[in-house]
């Protein structure tokens, strides 16, 4: 087994990339995103934090959170809104394999998810502007703004962004993988 180590800065923001399992398409369906955002809002409760910003695509999702001062738990949190999503949907379709069988998965999210603690405020801004230009990059919209489930709306109408930025055309700078 690998020995995998997470960035544990107390107090940070964090940029993650959450995939579903085998890549299903799920994730912008309704009844999903209803679970989705109702587990948040249930560990937010508990276990608050920040978020800066959100896009969900249908087989993955991308979002930055800033941490509370004293804390790096965002694990906890992940598993959490992890094990309550899944447990207000049906068990996803296909086969489930012996191993998320006896680890109790339900085959919606892949086991685990990628986190990259931001630096400084150009590395902020440089995955904010990566999650919210996301959707045109996958070639489901021609335009930012017509991507309806992402955090780039909200911060338009808070001014962080041009109500223009992200249209057909591109994004200077570019985004890699």
């Amino acid at each position: 087994m690998s020995d995998y180590r997470r960035a544990q800065d107390l107090g940070a923001c964090y940029f993650f990339t959450l995939v579903t399992h085998q890549r299903q398409p799920l994730l912008t369906q309704p009844r999903l995103r209803e679970a989705l955002h109702l587990a948040i809002v249930k560990v937010r409760q508990r276990y608050p934090f920040n978020i800066r910003g959100w896009v969900l695509l249908p087989d993955h999702l991308h979002c930055l959170w800033q941490m509370p001062v004293g804390d790096a738990e965002f694990g906890l949190r992940w598993s959490m809104i992890k094990r309550l999503t899944s447990q207000e949907l049906p068990r996803a379709p296909g086969v489930i394999s012996l191993s998320r069988c006896l680890r109790r998965e339900s085959g919606l999210w892949q086991r685990r998810f990628w986190e990259h603690r931001i630096r400084d405020d150009q590395d902020y801004r440089r995955h904010l502007d990566y999650l919210h230009w996301n959707p045109v990059r996958h070639g489901l919209v021609e335009r930012v703004a017509d991507w309806p489930w992402s955090s780039y709306h909200r911060l338009v109408r808070e001014g962080v962004y041009p109500a223009d930025w992200g249209g057909a055309g591109g994004v200077e700078g570019g985004f890699g993988e």
